[in-house]
């Protein structure tokens, strides 16, 4: 996992991601600064399903696969987050994520997703939209 340089430019990036379109300036730089940006090549896997939570990912650029039991059940992008229904839910994950192209994210420990859902509400409702969706489609 290669730590990429900051981009000052990176919350400007993210504003424009359909789930992030309603923060604030001030809001996306929090919310860059609470993890730490990261590149990932392809075919690397980032969630394991049936496993404790204890990370997840913005996805700022690349795609992933998402599969129960070997199974792709969806495929996500830039602006989705992922390993967030876990940590929201207090479960096991349900799902396991490979990246299907080389991937820019943001990771956040479980501590900091959860500092950063109470410091930044509308990042808050963001993913709790995004988890009750995903929930929805289940």
């Amino acid at each position: 996992m290669a730590e990429a340089p900051q981009d000052p430019a990176q919350p400007e990036k993210l504003a424009g991601l359909n789930r992030l379109e309603s923060l604030s300036d001030a809001d996306l730089k929090t919310v860059v600064r609470a993890g730490r940006h990261v590149h990932l090549p392809a075919n690397w896997s980032l969630i394991w399903e049936k496993t404790p939570a204890d990370k997840a990912y913005l996805i700022v650029d690349g795609e992933v696969s998402v599969r129960k039991g070997g199974e792709e059940v969806a495929q996500l992008g830039p602006g989705d987050v992922i390993g967030e229904m876990a940590i929201v839910n207090h479960k096991l994950r349900t799902a396991s994520v490979v990246s299907m192209t080389p991937l820019e994210v943001i990771h956040f420990t479980k501590e900091s997703l959860q500092s950063l859902l109470d410091e930044v509400p509308a990042f808050g409702e963001a993913i709790r939209g995004t988890t009750a969706d995903r929930l929805g489609s289940a």
